[in-house]
């Protein structure tokens, strides 16, 4: 068996540096090395790269290690300047050069906000508290996080299509890289079908990632041996049930996920399908949508959007994204399948927004 090395995010790099530069700011040196602390009480070690305090604020940077992952950014300087901010103003963020910033709707940080997702910005702000605190400090902080050759690499990124201008997004919710074999995760699919029959596991659940599995584990109350961690391979889970069926499947994934599920793609990873925002307007006019609407959904920067959109209005689109990509999977499973098939869309925070199936 091949064992991949783990790596870190932006966000986690992000946290380390300015967690370096916070100490240089307190102690007037910043360290050789820095501990950061991640979510599921993961924490991590860090070589500071280049480090300078002067006048009133400090600079440090870190090299992203993406480990064995296809990742763009790894071997990348990320770089964090820690600057003291009004008093209770708390931590504000800002995009130095090679960070994008927002100029559309749609996105988890508002327009004109650096773009630095919410999962990097609790990490850093997780860590920037607690030194805070450590040293009988507030955590009153201006913190600009840059990437210097984020804007070269920016276009091979989707930040254009989602209205990023100007470099990369600091991203990553646990802080870790966790790559894949392509072949291996399909072929533990496999394996994971194979022990649900043999166990005489009469419901599967099949999820894109944790948080639609914890979704579907509080719809149906399934234990660990009934769940599948299918991330984007949604056609090697179907393909697998068609040749070992069970009696019920139910697929969880978030809502741009499924859009691509609906759309007809079994592979649900960004280099291999996207989001067709032509097609989802069209859903979004079968619900019984207005002009005005389909032509937003239309124009939208994300899929996440367009559900904003369709849900400012009582327009039912997960629902019918949940239908969608019910049918694509009945399809896979073949018209002679008997199994009960039921699908659930979630949103960003877990909530059920869509739900098909018996």
């Amino acid at each position: 068996m091949v064992f991949m090395r783990k790596g870190w995010t932006t966000g986690a790099c992000a946290a380390a540096a300015a967690r370096a530069a916070f100490a240089g700011l307190i102690t007037g040196a910043c360290p050789a090395t820095v501990r950061v602390v991640l979510p599921h009480d993961v924490t991590a070690g860090f070589a500071v790269h280049r480090a300078r305090v002067e006048g009133s604020g400090a600079t440090a940077s870190v090299i992203k290690d993406a480990g064995d992952d296809a990742d763009i950014t790894h071997g990348a300087e990320i770089v964090a300047t820690v600057e003291p901010g009004p008093p209770g103003s708390g931590i504000t963020f800002r995009a130095g050069p090679g960070v994008g910033t927002v100029t559309r709707p749609g996105l988890p940080m508002a327009v004109g906000e650096p773009a630095i997702t919410p999962g990097p910005r609790a990490i850093i702000g997780v860590n920037l508290r607690a030194l805070a605190t450590e040293h009988g400090r507030e955590a009153d902080l201006v913190v600009t996080i840059a990437i210097p050759d984020g804007e070269r690499l920016a276009p091979e990124t989707l930040n254009g299509r989602l209205g990023i201008v100007g470099g990369l997004s600091i991203l990553g919710t646990t802080g870790v890289v966790v790559p894949y074999s392509r072949s291996a995760w399909v072929a533990t699919i496999h394996r994971c079908v194979t022990m649900a029959r043999a166990c005489g596991i009469t419901h599967v659940g099949a999820a894109t990632g944790r948080t639609s599995e914890a979704a579907v584990r509080r719809l149906h109350g399934l234990a660990d041996p009934a769940m599948i961690d299918m991330g984007d391979f949604a056609g090697a889970l179907l393909r697998s049930l068609r040749h070992q069926p069970v009696p019920r499947l139910t697929i969880g994934g978030g809502f741009a996920k499924l859009v691509k599920l609906g759309q007809g793609s079994l592979d649900l990873h960004s280099a291999h399908s996207r989001v067709d925002m032509t097609w989802l307007a069209a859903l979004t006019a079968g619900c019984g949508a207005d002009s005005g609407l389909v032509a937003a959904v239309t124009a939208a920067t994300s899929a996440a959007h367009a559900l904003d959109l369709a849900t400012a209005r009582a327009v039912p689109l997960g629902p019918a994204v949940a239908r969608a990509a019910r049918e694509t999977a009945l399809a896979a499973l073949g018209e002679t399948t008997d199994m009960a098939v039921d699908v659930l869309v979630v949103d960003r925070l877990g909530r059920t927004v869509g739900h098909a199936g018996p």
